[in-house]
C-alpha cells in the first residue's frame, strides 16, 4: 500500500446558502466538505494517493460522504461507520462579498467520536505525509485519538503537515483553541495558516507572525494565507509573499484555505525537494499554483466540489 497523504479529522456536509426569504431563512443546497477531506481531494486530483482517517454515522449523510470519497479516489479504509451517531453538518451562510459564517450540528457529532483504538495505524506505517488540523482536537475521544494518532506519525519519521483551521463557535472557550492550535504547531513540518489565525493566536499581523512561527516553533515550510492579498511563505532558503489569483470572481470561499494547502503540498512532494531545501524560484512556483487553484475554487460552490481540474489551474498560471 503506497499513501503520499494521509490525513485525520472531520469530513461532514456543508450546506450553503443558496436564497433567503422575506422572513430570513436560507434554502440551501449539500456539499462535500471537512477540512482535511477538502485538503485531500486537492492532493488527490493533482496526482498523489491520499487516505482518510474519520468517522461518519450510518446515516444517509455518512453514505454520500463515504461513496463522495470514494469517486475522489481517496482511500476510505480508515473511515468508521457508528450507529450511535450521526454525521456531523455545518450550516454555512454569505456575507455580500461571499466570504462565510459557520453554524454546527455537532453536539456531539460523528467526527468528535472517534477513538485511539479506531485508528487504522497501518495507514499511518504506509503513508508519506501525515495532516492534521484543530477541529478533532475539540472533544472527546476525538483529541485522544489526534494526539496518539500524531505522536505516532511522528515516531514513524513521517512528515507532519497541519492547519489549525480556526473555527471558533466549536471550542468550549478561546484559551482551549488557543492551546491545542499551539500544541499543534509544535508537532509539525508544514504548516498552513491563515491571517486571521495568526492575530487569533498572537496578535500579530501575517508577515510578523510568519516570522514569529518560525523563529518560536521547529517549522521546516510555513505559509500564511491572506485571502484575497495573497500568502506569505517561507523556509531556511526563502521567504517572499505572492499575491491572490486575479482573474478569481469569488462567490464562496468555503474550503478554499483547505484548497491551498493541499495544493501547495502536492506540489512540494511532486518537487522532490525537501520542504526545507526548497529554493526561492521552486517556492513561487509552489505558492503560485496553490493560490491559482483556491482562487478558482472560489468561482464555485463548495469544498471538494469546487476543486478546479489540473489542466484549468496550469492554464491559469
Amino acid at each position: 500500500m503506497n499513501i503520499d497523504v494521509l490525513s485525520l479529522g472531520e469530513i461532514l456536509i456543508d450546506f450553503a446558502t443558496e436564497s433567503v426569504d422575506e422572513t430570513g431563512y436560507p434554502t440551501m443546497s449539500a456539499h462535500p466538505g471537512g477540512a482535511p477531506a477538502n485538503f485531500l481531494a486537492a492532493n488527490q486530483k493533482y496526482g498523489l494517493n491520499t487516505a482518510m482517517i474519520g468517522k461518519v454515522g450510518t446515516d444517509a449523510f455518512g453514505s454520500m460522504l463515504i461513496r463522495t470519497l470514494d469517486d475522489a479516489g481517496i482511500n476510505t479504509a480508515g473511515v468508521i461507520r457508528d450507529d450511535d451517531v450521526f454525521t456531523t453538518l455545518a450550516f454555512v451562510t454569505f456575507d455580500a462579498q461571499g466570504d462565510r459564517s459557520f453554524s454546527f450540528a455537532r453536539k456531539p457529532g460523528a467526527d468528535t467520536c472517534i477513538t485511539p483504538e479506531e485508528i487504522d495505524y497501518a495507514l499511518i506505517d504506509a503513508c508519506r505525509v501525515f495532516h492534521f488540523g484543530t477541529l478533532s482536537l475539540t472533544d472527546h475521544p476525538a483529541i485522544e485519538a489526534t494526539q496518539k494518532a500524531v505522536a505516532y506519525a511522528r515516531d514513524k519519521g513521517k512528515l507532519i503537515s497541519y492547519d489549525p483551521n480556526l473555527r471558533k463557535p466549536l471550542w468550549h472557550s478561546e484559551e482551549q483553541a488557543k492551546e491545542a492550535m499551539l500544541w499543534g504547531l509544535g508537532q509539525a513540518d508544514i504548516v498552513k495558516i491563515s491571517d486571521e489565525e495568526v492575530e487569533f493566536l498572537f496578535g500579530l499581523a501575517p508577515e510578523e507572525g510568519l516570522e514569529y512561527i518560525f523563529e518560536k516553533y521547529d517549522v521546516k515550510l510555513l505559509f500564511v494565507t491572506c485571502g484575497g492579498d495573497g500568502a506569505y511563505y517561507k523556509n531556511a532558503k526563502a521567504e517572499g509573499r505572492l499575491p491572490a489569483f486575479e482573474g478569481a470572481k469569488p462567490i464562496d470561499t468555503t474550503g478554499a484555505g483547505d484548497i491551498f494547502g493541499g495544493s501547495a503540498l502536492n506540489r512540494v512532494l511532486l518537487s522532490g525537494t525537501e520542504p526545507q531545501e526548497l529554493d526561492e524560484d521552486e517556492l513561487k512556483r509552489v505558492v503560485r499554483f496553490a493560490t491559482v487553484a483556491a482562487g478558482l475554487s472560489t468561482m464555485r460552490k463548495g469544498g471538494i466540489s469546487s476543486i478546479p481540474e489540473l489542466d484549468e489551474v496550469m492554464a491559469n498560471l
